[in-house]
């Protein structure tokens, strides 16, 4: 069984993310969506319980991907491109980098949460059910918190 690790902070998860998934979901026979606490981020806008929340919810039509969150340090897995090929020398471990379309070559969360945060429009770069969140997240004054 061959199965794809997709590790991110996703906050917010948006197209690009969204379209390496469905790719990788072609590619492999399970993909694993790791939403993880970022160590050199201290501030995150949606909790990891939020984030898993909606990552459940915008690839709930692909069977085989599978999300989960993850509060350690995932640079036990892969830290860069040498310890990929490390990992493939020890434990025939592929890694392989998926890059998104240029569509959304130019979408990062961080931007994404800015423009939600001045009340901009942000539908054209994230999942409907992320653009809703974002807006109740702004509208409830949310301007970060610390990850959990």
């Amino acid at each position: 069984m061959k199965v794809g690790l997709f590790p991110g902070s996703f906050d917010p998860f948006h197209n690009g993310h969204l379209e390496i998934v469905e790719r990788a979901s072609r590619l492999f026979d399970e993909v694993v969506v790791a939403a993880l606490r970022n160590p050199q981020k201290s501030q995150a806008l949606f909790t990891l319980e939020e984030r898993q929340s909606m990552l459940e919810e915008v690839v709930a039509h692909l069977p085989t991907v599978r999300i989960v969150s993850v509060s350690t340090l995932l640079v036990n897995v892969a830290r860069d491109v040498q310890m990929a090929q490390m990992n493939h020398h020890l434990s025939g471990v592929e890694t392989i980098f998926i890059p998104t379309s240029s569509n959304y070559s130019f979408v990062a969360s961080k931007l994404v949460r800015e423009v939600a945060r001045f009340g901009g429009d942000v539908s054209a770069f994230v999942p409907k059910v992320v653009a809703e969140h974002l807006v109740k997240k702004f509208a409830d004054g949310a301007g970060g918190k610390e990850e959990e």
